[in-house]
């Protein structure tokens, strides 16, 4: 229960961290000069090396033992480096991204593999203790909306840095490993190629691609898409509070409808609600439109999100659970952000607003064709490979 407790506050943390700074950074960048397709390329090329880099993770949190280091070092260097985006010059901006996504990039897979364990173990679910990351982050969106409207948009890193060193502080008390899990102990390699064969998992993987970079959309060009159409930075603190804290109750209702419904049909849900809440954003954009809309981002993020999480769990064997979730993460955050960012910023900046929203309605889409031959396909555990160390 302690470490529940524990892992919650860890989330919490996290997403007030995320939510008063994420959003936040492109309108930054903004401040400093660039355009949203530099914005764009910026982000893809730092994602891009981070998920070269990537693997080196897993290496070093098995083969060293040092779970808990990566995921504190993971949290702590992004929040040191936040300082820096101050700079005007792009190339400094594009360092600092890039290192900051380099050690951020293990987080996610690192923490859920905790939060899986515990959950487990305590007989409750992954939902219940990731939720707390949506309550901080619609926190953290107020937070960092208020921060920006009093304050210059050039220290937005403070609060950053407060409420990361907070998560560093919890996470200091965790196990040196996650119970229960089996962290990248055979070849990573060997259990990439072992994945890929799968073409189930390929479509799940090539679904969840599709679907995640027009979050992307939101998450780096939400705040400056909603001012190019008349509204405030206030309001789009509010904006962004919504869409996270509808998060919680999605997150809560997304266990039970996986229990009645399935994890693939689940997915497909989620997937159907990012298709109705672009397709409502193209027919009607306006800022109160893209406010009240936020509510379907609670919706279909919670369920496609939890519902994915567990879905590589279920389909992956014992001994390939981080293997998978790794891989998860590196298409479903690291190529989804290089393509999303590239795609949306370019449309952003050429097109305008619709044209950024109009291509996520037809990438959902195809994602969400995608996930209907998964929820077809889906009956049975990938075979467990060797346990091999190596790389």
């Amino acid at each position: 229960m302690r470490k529940l407790l524990k892992l919650r506050g860890f989330y919490l943390f996290l997403g007030l961290a995320g939510g008063s700074f994420g959003p936040y950074l492109t309108s930054l960048l903004v401040h400093n000069g660039l355009d949203s397709s530099q914005i764009g390329m910026l982000m893809a090329t730092g994602t891009f090396i981070a998920i070269i880099i990537q693997p080196m993770w897993g290496i070093i949190s098995d083969r060293y033992n040092q779970t808990r280091l990566v995921l504190i070092l993971s949290v702590a260097v992004p929040a040191l480096l936040a300082v820096f985006y101050r700079s005007e010059y792009f190339f400094v901006l594009m360092l600092v991204f890039t290192l900051s996504t380099i050690f951020s990039s293990t987080q996610a897979p690192i923490a859920d593999s905790y939060a899986i364990a515990a959950a487990k173990r305590a007989g409750s679910t992954y939902g219940s203790i990731r939720l707390m990351l949506s309550i901080g982050a619609a926190v953290g969106s107020l937070i960092g909306a208020k921060y920006v409207s009093t304050f210059s948009v050039s220290t937005i890193w403070m609060p950053f840095l407060l409420f990361n060193t907070l998560a560093v502080l919890i996470a200091l008390s965790l196990p040196k490993q996650a119970e229960e899990n089996h962290m990248m102990r055979q070849s990573f390699s060997q259990g990439v190629r072992q994945l890929i064969r799968n073409r189930v998992f390929l479509a799940f993987l090539g679904g969840s691609l599709l679907v995640n970079q027009t979050m992307t959309a939101f998450g780096t060009y939400f705040v400056v898409a909603f001012q190019s159409v008349g509204g405030s930075m206030q309001y789009a603190g509010i904006a962004l509070f919504i869409a996270s804290v509808t998060n919680v109750p999605s997150m809560l209702l997304a266990s039970k409808i996986i229990k009645k419904l399935g994890r693939e049909r689940t997915l497909l849900i989620g997937a159907l609600i990012y298709v109705l809440r672009w397709g409502i954003q193209v027919a009607f954009p306006y800022p109160s439109v893209m406010i009240g809309v936020q509510v379907l981002h609670g919706l279909s993020f919670g369920l496609f999100y939890i519902s994915a999480v567990e879905y590589v769990s279920q389909i992956t064997s014992a001994d390939m659970q981080a293997t998978g979730q790794s891989i998860f993460n590196m298409v479903f955050s690291g190529f989804a952000g290089i393509l999303g960012n590239v795609l949306n910023g370019f449309l952003l900046n050429q097109g305008g607003v619709n044209a950024m929203n109009l291509s996520c309605v037809l990438s959902s889409a195809v994602g969400a064709v995608l996930l209907v031959y998964v929820a077809r396909n889906t009956s049975r555990k990938l075979p467990v490979i060797s346990n091999e160390v190596g790389f």
